[in-house]
């Protein structure tokens, strides 16, 4: 990735696997970053989150909990196109503190058309398969499991343009898909 780069983790640490991105950033913060690069925690804080992209990002990565269908654990790498930005008619209900991507990412719209300026050129979500999604602290433990694999995929992500992919012989690999 080049310019600059925010790395945003997303969640509710207070809904056991949805805490998965705040616990990613926080494994994240034991490893240097390169110049450019910003990861925030931003818990449930969507509006804020919002706001901080009109701040002349080049790229963002949103680190959540991100349910598709695969088994708990299972990492996704998701490039977000400007179609899936642009809110759906009518617009979208706010809720400062339970806003997924795609909401925060239709704020964005909308704030951009207001104040003039540009989203991020690039967005990605790398998201975990969550377990469990029920009032409790703590993450499941393939999700746990999960962490070091998105930490490493994300400091993957910031040495090269190409979508991280695990190592095949990896026997502590999860499976990491990669959607357009």
């Amino acid at each position: 990735m080049s310019g600059r780069t925010l790395i945003a983790g997303i969640g509710n640490v207070f809904l056991g696997d949805d805490g998965f991105g705040v616990e990613t950033l926080r494994a994240l913060s034991a490893h240097p970053l390169p110049p450019g690069v910003e990861a925030v925690d931003f818990g449930v804080r969507g509006v804020h989150l919002a706001y901080q992209l009109l701040d002349g990002y080049d790229t963002a990565v949103l680190v959540d909990a991100t349910a598709r269908g695969g088994a708990p654990g299972t990492l996704y790498l998701i490039e977000v196109g400007v179609d899936d930005v642009h809110a759906a008619p009518g617009g979208c209900a706010l809720d400062g503190h339970d806003m997924s991507p795609a909401t925060v990412l239709a704020l964005l719209d909308t704030l951009c058309a207001g104040t003039g300026t540009e989203a991020p050129r690039r967005v990605l979500v790398l998201g975990c398969e969550p377990a469990c999604v029920v009032e409790g602290i703590g993450l499941s433990r393939p999700v746990a499991d999960a962490v070091p694999e998105a930490v490493r995929a994300l400091l993957d992500l910031l040495g090269q343009e190409e979508p991280y992919a695990p190592e095949r012989d990896d026997p502590n690999r999860r499976e990491l898909r990669s959607t357009p």
